[in-house]
């Protein structure tokens, strides 16, 4: 039996994969990133480079004690270069952290940027005094991350458990309230707490529960756009 050709065209196309940042742009990122962090942290630098010459002359001192000045010495090197570019990116959100902090909706901003699935709505809940309360659904279930006067918001998140209560059943609701009180998360370990939070749903759960509260949703701020914290990524 002949084997029939297959036309052409039928093969169905592959999408190509989004391009990464070339490695010019990445180095212009690097270079923005250090003058701007430069400008409004003046010990960025001084702890970068002394972070480096700490960790190498400790290598240095140890390749001497084992007789192998230049074998330990030139591990040192790229151990010192990797400590000094993770004091650089700390630095760097830190500085981009202190930036942002106390514009309205920055909070949703992060949780938008943070690694992973997350559906974030913000502004479910708001007063005239422009305190905030953002709806973030991931593997956690719901998360309410509150921003402003904690006795203001705290009616507002009260309000918005109840009404995600009549349609998510048993999906866990947590609570977040941003600031440096008690019992507050502070906006620089927001991203930090929030992917510590148990994973109760698993990742195909969280397009329909999203769907599921789509009804729900009224009107919203938008997220802010700007200088937001970030990560120096590690080659």
């Amino acid at each position: 039996m002949a084997l029939g050709r297959r036309k052409p065209g039928s093969k169905k196309a592959v999408p190509a994969k989004k391009a990464g940042p070339s490695r010019r742009e990445k180095l212009k990122q690097l270079t923005v990133a250090f003058t701007m962090t430069r400008k409004a942290d003046a010990t960025m630098l001084p702890l970068v480079v002394g972070t480096f010459v700490v960790v190498l002359a400790v290598f240095v001192l140890l390749g001497v004690l084992v007789s192998h000045p230049v074998t330990v010495g030139v591990f040192g090197v790229f151990l010192a270069a990797l400590a000094a570019l993770v004091m650089f990116g700390r630095r760097v959100q830190k500085t981009a952290y202190s930036q942002v902090d106390g514009q309205l909706g920055v909070a949703a901003a992060i949780v938008e940027r943070m690694r992973g699935n997350w559906r974030v709505t913000p502004a479910v809940g708001f007063t005239k005094e422009q305190d905030l309360v953002h709806r973030v659904i991931g593997t956690p279930g719901i998360v309410l991350i509150s921003e402003g006067a904690p006795n203001r918001t705290r009616g507002l998140v009260v309000a918005e458990k109840k009404r995600l209560a009549r349609v998510v059943g048993e999906t866990p609701i947590y609570d977040v309230a941003i600031g440096d009180g008690e019992g507050q998360v502070a906006l620089k370990n927001l991203e930090r707490h929030v992917l510590k939070l148990p994973k109760n749903i698993k990742p195909a759960q969280v397009n329909a529960l999203e769907a599921r509260l789509k009804a729900l949703t009224g009107p919203s701020l938008p997220i802010p756009k700007g200088p937001m914290p970030t990560r120096v990524q590690r080659r």
